[in-house]
């Protein structure tokens, strides 16, 4: 009778306990976000897919491929053993902060610069590269300083720092530009070349990667930008892999050699 007794209330702990045991893993995950990219298998990444050099899906594989994916690829070898353990999505600038925000995404390596501003909503690593925003225009155009845009029509991206960084060019030029906001640069490029916008503005490096025979650039540049990889706010366990992988990788010169190997170096 005794060991029935003691098995029932055995039984009854058990149903009572396991409640709570339950509830205190999800805390722990809730707590330890980088415990729940563990324990999921793979690091989800929000990068680019029109940024050659940086992010660009390569038409004759469909891989992406690109400086910042070889960086997603050092931290996942970092978390996991395994460079292969990651999930690539593709953002646009406008699209790569909500999609961290609701936890579609781990972590952002999509030529995103740090701004203060920006620091309020997220998190972000060392900075890893340093550019500035550049002007493309057509070669048969008449501009052939920054001055020469007053009252033209610049097209840059949704939610990209460019816009402001060229507003603060155009007041200390003592000019004015309208502006036209576009998803992706890949459409950017298209309204330059059938004369629906008179230039194109982002980043040197990425303005490079759409250099033809029929553009140029300006010689002027605007506001330094650097660029981070972005994790939600208070995700320090992900951060520092992060920024251990980062410093590692300058240690060693393996950074270097990724920049040289892009042609960003």
């Amino acid at each position: 009778m005794k060991n029935v007794t003691c098995s029932v209330v055995v039984l009854l702990l058990i149903v009572l306990l396991s409640p709570l045991s339950a509830a205190g893993t999800k805390e722990s995950a809730a707590s330890d976000p980088l415990s729940a990219v563990k324990a999921k298998g793979y690091l989800s990444v929000g990068c680019k897919v029109d940024v050659p050099s940086f992010g660009y899906k390569n038409i004759n594989t469909g891989e992406i491929e690109g400086f910042e994916i070889d960086l997603a690829k050092a931290v996942a070898k970092r978390i996991f053993g395994d460079e292969n353990a990651i999930k690539l999505t593709p953002v646009t600038a406008k699209t790569r902060g909500p999609l961290l925000d609701t936890g579609e995404l781990d972590m952002v390596a999509a030529t995103f610069t740090v701004t203060e501003e920006r620091r309020k909503s997220w998190d972000f690593s060392t900075i890893y590269y340093v550019d500035a925003v550049a002007v493309m225009v057509k070669k048969s155009s008449p501009y052939a300083v920054f001055s020469d845009l007053a009252g033209k029509t610049i097209g840059v991206a949704q939610s990209a720092t460019t816009k402001k960084s060229l507003e603060a060019g155009a007041a200390e030029a003592g000019i004015t530009l309208k502006f036209s906001e576009f998803a992706t640069y890949p459409e950017i490029k298209v309204a330059l070349d059938s004369g629906r916008v008179d230039a194109f503005s982002v980043d040197f490096a990425i303005l490079n990667g759409y250099m033809e025979d029929s553009t140029k650039l300006l010689a002027e540049r605007f506001a330094k930008q650097d660029y981070g990889i972005a994790v939600k706010k208070g995700n320090t366990a992900l951060l520092d892999a992060v920024n251990a992988t980062i410093a590692d990788l300058e240690a060693t010169g393996a950074m270097s050699s990724m920049l040289t190997a892009w042609g960003l170096r």
